[in-house]
């Protein structure tokens, strides 16, 4: 345990603020997402049988929701464009779009449903918004935001469609847009493998809120 004074507009304990009161939000079905405004950041749970994802899913259900399989953002439009500060993201319906963007994913692929899914969002002030993202992806490091590329994607649009298919495509096939790009040389069942793998080796900690990265003890490494 660190005697270093704590201090709370340290970077760190701001995003790890964000973050906890993200965490701390009650999930919700994405299947039954209310109409919202706000740009933020969000967490999306999967509690259904597909048999890569039983880590999981494992820990997700009974309403526990501690392993997100996908954590993003919305930031609000022009806000790459350096606009007034916190002028957007209040009026902007960013996140509310961006989590139906994944529900429509996600209910166009053959073998997941969105009754399965379960998200945590937050409306977010502008600049804390990457932030707070990049900091729950580091400690949870969800499955879709690493080996399993793609869930977050667009269609590319007409004659862009000579890159290689997502691998999330290619083990949740249905996006019309997907099924037309350049196949991949791995198979889904190599993907698969990678993800038993990644879900095996990889840490997973005891505890799911998020306390500004002082403790790093809060790691399981064990497999049951």
């Amino acid at each position: 345990m660190s005697n270093t004074p704590y201090n709370p507009l340290d970077k760190g304990n701001i995003g790890a603020s964000v973050a906890e009161a993200l965490l701390t939000r009650a999930a919700v079905p994405i299947s039954e997402l209310p109409s919202f405004r706000g740009a933020g950041i969000y967490v999306i749970y999967y509690v259904g049988a597909f048999g890569a994802y039983k880590p999981l899913a494992d820990r997700n259900k009974a309403e526990k929701f501690e392993a997100p399989i996908y954590v993003g953002k919305a930031v609000p439009a022009g806000a790459r464009k350096g606009g007034e500060f916190g002028s957007s993201a209040a009026h902007s319906t960013a996140l509310y779009k961006r989590l139906v963007e994944h529900r429509e994913s996600i209910e166009a692929s053959t073998n997941l449903k969105a009754r399965d899914f379960f998200c945590r969002y937050l409306c977010v002030d502008d600049i804390w918004i990457p932030l707070g993202e990049s900091l729950i992806i580091n400690k949870f490091k969800p499955v879709w935001n690493s080996i399993v590329d793609g869930f977050g994607n667009h269609d590319p649009g007409k004659g862009r469609y000579g890159g290689m298919r997502p691998r999330w495509d290619v083990i949740h096939p249905g996006r019309a847009w997907a099924a037309r790009c350049a196949e991949r040389p791995e198979s889904a069942k190599d993907i698969l493998n990678d993800i038993q793998e990644y879900l095996r080796s990889q840490p997973i900690p005891k505890n799911p809120r998020f306390y500004a990265m002082q403790d790093r003890t809060d790691y399981d490494t064990s497999v049951e």
